[in-house]
């Protein structure tokens, strides 16, 4: 059910503080795994941070922040067991997060659009996918659910 443009107008700011919050977490997480290599804990903590943005993002109707999140979450859920973290890798990361961050505050704040072009998610989604070992990026299919979170991570 799509939400109105007043209750939308409500919702928005808090979704960005929130937004930025599981952002700041991703970016530690991602931190720590430039000083541990692949430790399984930040892993985890990052797909669960993006997760969530990209379920937040879905409630307020912001298809491109919530696909992004979710594309995002795929690769590096592919990646978890079976790559290794590289550093060229973990740099492709943190260009996916700035670029978000970056689109977050472009969002129009009064209609929630966000006119992009979607040539520059494309790129750094196909480098990282190259780096983690995926020879083709294949974007998310688009479903109408996001995988269920256990209510710790709901919490969190």
């Amino acid at each position: 059910m799509p939400i109105d443009r007043k209750e939308w107008a409500q919702r928005f700011p808090e979704f960005l503080v929130e937004a930025e919050t599981l952002l700041a977490k991703s970016e530690e997480c991602l931190s720590h795994l430039q000083m541990i290599s692949n430790d399984k804990d930040a892993i985890d903590c990052m797909l669960s941070t993006l997760l969530k943005l990209a379920s937040r993002a879905e409630a307020l109707a912001l298809e491109a922040i919530s696909e992004f999140s979710l594309h995002i979450y795929g690769l590096l859920d592919l990646a978890q067991d079976h790559v290794d973290l590289h550093e060229q890798a973990l740099d492709a990361l943190k260009e996916c997060f700035t670029l978000m961050a970056w689109q977050l505050e472009l969002v129009d704040h009064k209609t929630g659009q966000l006119s992009l072009d979607k040539t520059e998610q494309t790129s750094l989604l196909e480098a990282f996918a190259a780096h983690v070992g995926q020879t083709q990026f294949q974007p998310v299919l688009k479903t109408n659910r996001l995988p269920l979170l256990n209510y710790s991570e709901r919490q969190a």
